[in-house]
């Protein structure tokens, strides 16, 4: 085993049990044991210990007025904050939590009943009015075993012509955001995977469409990079988008590597170490829960896994 797998596995069981799934191919059972432990241990557990009445942090998409952090401010308190239900979820979700753990069968039910959008008081699971909000509550919603299908047929209906999508549009935009199309497709594939109908896979294969067109980093008009900070990697990407997390969802989409995937693939090559680590580059600034990295150029557990098994998925294929 490589001193990078070592590594790996010595890091949370979030982390451990995708490692041994997607990196080692340990046998069934060892992986099933391993996630066991997410919901009872470490950043999985301590998540799951702070869900309260219904919500985490008072709120849907952001604390309730009178939530404070139990043991402090962590992270920027002049950022977006990362703390209330959908960000929650989005992690236990990345984490692997095991649906079917009755401490999360518990909390997310609690969510389904008493949990409103701060927007007009709709339940969590009926959703919101911005498709990036929506897609990542598609995703936790299949993810955990919620009737999330009103939500998704909205999501198709506000489909652009360019194939993505953008939380612009009810202002008039007719271009998509790379930011708003990585969070629905992520969504999207959730519900695929969770029994959704070929029109789901229709909209989600226009979706992927729209960031092959543009490498996945430049733009269609002059080819030209479109954001440089999608070039640099953050763990957890929140709403935003970059290469690695674009990377990251081909992989789980499976199938044979598009060819315009190249030169993204060739950038995340470019970004690993001397060590064979990636680095954690570009946190996005917020109130956190807890710290899941160490912090920006620092070696990153969770970066790592994800361009591990990008490339393992990608040269597997393509040898």
């Amino acid at each position: 085993m490589s001193d990078v797998a070592t590594w790996l596995l010595e890091g949370d069981p979030s982390i451990r049990w995708q490692v041994l799934r997607d990196l080692t191919d340990a046998p069934p059972g060892e992986v099933s044991a391993a996630r066991a432990l997410v919901a009872r241990t470490g950043h999985g557990s301590r998540l799951l210990d702070l869900y309260a009445d219904g919500a985490w942090a008072g709120g849907a998409c952001f604390p309730g007025a009178d939530w404070r952090p139990p043991d402090g401010p962590v992270g920027d308190p002049q950022g977006q904050p990362w703390t209330a239900t959908l960000p929650t979820l989005r992690l236990l979700h990345t984490f692997g939590v095991d649906p079917a753990d009755p401490v999360v069968v518990h909390a997310v039910d609690g969510v389904r009943e008493g949990c409103r959008w701060e927007y007009d008081g709709s339940a969590f699971f009926d959703g919101e009015v911005e498709p990036c909000i929506n897609g990542g509550t598609v995703s936790v919603g299949a993810y955990f075993g919620q009737d999330v299908d009103g939500i998704v047929q909205r999501l198709l209906g506000e489909q652009l012509e360019d194939g993505g999508w953008n939380c612009e549009a009810e202002n008039g935009s007719t271009r998509s955001s790379f930011h708003t199309t990585i969070c629905v497709l992520e969504g999207l594939l959730d519900h695929e995977h969770a029994g959704g109908g070929p029109e789901v896979a229709q909209a989600r294969r226009r979706g992927e469409e729209y960031l092959l067109q543009r490498n996945l980093f430049r733009r269609a008009s002059t080819g030209q990079i479109a954001d440089a900070d999608w070039l640099r990697f953050s763990f957890p990407p929140q709403w935003h988008y970059d290469v690695l997390r674009g990377l990251d969802y081909f992989r789980a989409a499976g199938g044979a590597p598009d060819p315009r995937l190249a030169e993204a693939v060739a950038h995340l090559r470019s970004k690993q170490q001397a060590d064979g680590r990636w680095l954690q580059e570009n946190t996005h600034p917020g109130l956190v829960h807890f710290e899941v990295e160490e912090g920006d150029g620092r070696p990153s557990r969770w970066n790592t896994l994800r361009a591990l098994r990008v490339l393992r998925w990608y040269d597997g294929a393509t040898a």
